[in-house]
């Protein structure tokens, strides 16, 4: 709804209309209109009403959320026990930096395991080379020397195998305890894990890692909605951490599947965020143009003039000739009223000095 804002009453711009043009007996023409004093029309600014389509402003509520492409949740492979924690909620880490220790019974009949696989290896290498040695003299035959060569393989693929096993729970520091590295650099947005605490294959993720850098905007777009939002559409975004500053972005996709507790479909836009002032969980609001197929004669908001609760614009109908119109409007956007009747395409509208022409007038 528009407001209703007059900066004078009325009764003050008569005031300084009088003062500006004179006495009444002076400011009447032979055919009884108020006259307006050369001197005031030389400020007086006009500007063409033109005809265009109208537009509106769609203001949806949304949050900021973490690009699931750049979040890691750390569940860890088996159970144990944790037994240091190296970081807190909030850190920024990097990639290989050691968070946890964990010790861990299942981890140490792997590490027995893998001692025995490694010793089956060497053992396997020993007997091929005496097995070569021996073939080279004749002693032995080709079919036993292959199987020589088939067992050490048999044994390197084993002890590789569990060497990757391990490498998946973490690095290992013998006496059935392995760390957990971070996998990527970012920051801890969620941690699950202290120091004494159990965990096993199926607990909640120990930690959260997540890469702020770019973050989702996700709008909730209602069904009454829909028609007025497409992909690609350019927004604009405040928050109320940030009052008073807007950033731009872009409808990047829109889904295509109403979210079953909100009702909403879900519209996300996509924001660089270096300097890492968007965070997470942050409420937003997103507002975008919604450019309608309406053809409504268009003024500036400012060549409004509200009197005894109805709007009227002051149009120029010939050089020094005034009349005040009243208008019905439709709606505004950026500084331009739609207006469905009163004025029409093409009409001089006055937008400087329009209040005390309108007072004047009405004399």
């Amino acid at each position: 709804m528009i407001k209703r804002q007059i900066t004078f009453t009325i009764a003050a711009l008569q005031i300084l209309l009088l003062a500006s043009c004179g006495s009444k007996s002076n400011a009447d023409n032979a055919d009884g209109k108020p006259e307006i004093k050369q001197a005031f029309l030389q400020n007086v600014k006009t500007t063409k009403a033109l005809l265009s389509n109208q537009e509106e402003e769609l203001t949806l509520t949304g949050k900021v959320e973490y690009d699931p492409d750049k979040v890691i949740n750390y569940v860890p492979m088996i159970g144990g026990i944790i037994e240091r924690s190296y970081f807190s909620l909030g850190d920024k880490v990097q990639k290989g930096q050691t968070l946890l220790d964990i010790r861990s019974t299942e981890l140490s009949s792997l590490q027995s395991e893998r001692v025995g696989l490694e010793s089956d290896v060497k053992i396997a290498e020993r007997e091929l080379k005496t097995a070569q040695t021996m073939f080279d003299d004749n002693m032995l035959s080709e079919k036993e020397l292959m199987e020589a060569v088939a067992k050490l393989s048999q044994a390197k693929a084993a002890y590789s195998k569990i060497q990757t096993d391990m490498a998946v729970f973490g690095s290992d520091k013998g006496s059935g305890t392995f760390s957990i590295k971070a996998p990527m650099s970012g920051y801890i947005v969620s941690k699950n894990a202290s120091s004494g605490s159990t965990v096993s294959a199926d607990s909640d993720p120990l930690f959260i890692i997540a890469d702020l850098n770019t973050v989702w905007i996700t709008a909730n777009v209602y069904a009454s909605n829909l028609l007025f939002v497409k992909e690609g559409q350019d927004v604009k975004i405040t928050t109320l951490s940030y009052p008073g500053e807007i950033f731009q972005g872009k409808i990047n996709s829109l889904s295509q599947v109403f979210d079953p507790e909100e009702k909403v479909l879900k519209a996300r836009i996509v924001m660089p965020n270096k300097d890492l002032r968007l965070k997470p969980e942050m409420s937003a609001v997103i507002r975008l143009k919604n450019e309608t197929h309406n053809k409504l004669v268009s003024v500036p908001s400012e060549a409004l003039v509200f009197d005894n609760d109805r709007y009227y614009v002051v149009v120029e109908e010939s050089p020094d000739n005034f009349k005040s119109k009243e208008v019905t409007l439709s709606g505004h956007h950026n500084n331009v009223t739609y207006i469905t009747s009163g004025v029409s395409e093409g009409e001089n509208i006055v937008i400087k000095n329009q209040l005390l022409i309108h007072s004047g007038l009405k004399d």
